[in-house]
């Protein structure tokens, strides 16, 4: 699949397991999704291994309830040589409407196997450089 260009990139239910003591889910829930969501989109950039630098502005628009499905979709908002920004727009179904809930982005590096930045389109294998 061609995830460059927006992209469905995770679709779920929202269960009780989920949610704060006023009955909507709790927003740690939706950005760790968020988070999940992002980096399924890098795999269609590098091959590397990835890991989350930040999370730029998320905000709630709307509560997530019991029984919403959520899609996270993204899209790939700058590739630069080491990192990549992804835009995650999360809409819940609920009832047969589609309700935008938030969105963000997502900024990742691509590391090596000691956690080093590595360029995105470094040969698999490729030692990081020093920070």
């Amino acid at each position: 699949m061609d995830c460059t260009h927006k992209c469905p990139a995770i679709r779920l239910v929202m269960f009780p397991k989920d949610t704060n003591p006023w009955g909507s889910i709790f927003g740690g829930v939706i950005l760790s999704n968020i988070d999940i969501a992002a980096s399924v989109a890098t795999r269609a950039i590098t091959q590397h291994r990835t890991v989350t630098v930040c999370m730029k502005e998320v905000v709630f628009k709307q509560p997530v309830k019991v029984g919403d499905i959520l899609t996270f979709w993204t899209d790939v908002v700058k590739v630069g040589r080491t990192s990549v920004t992804i835009r995650v727009k999360v809409e819940a179904e609920r009832h047969g409407e589609t309700i935008p809930v938030t969105e963000g982005e997502v900024v990742f590096v691509s590391v090596d196997d000691q956690d080093r930045p590595i360029p995105l389109d470094s040969p698999i294998g490729t030692q990081g450089e020093a920070i």
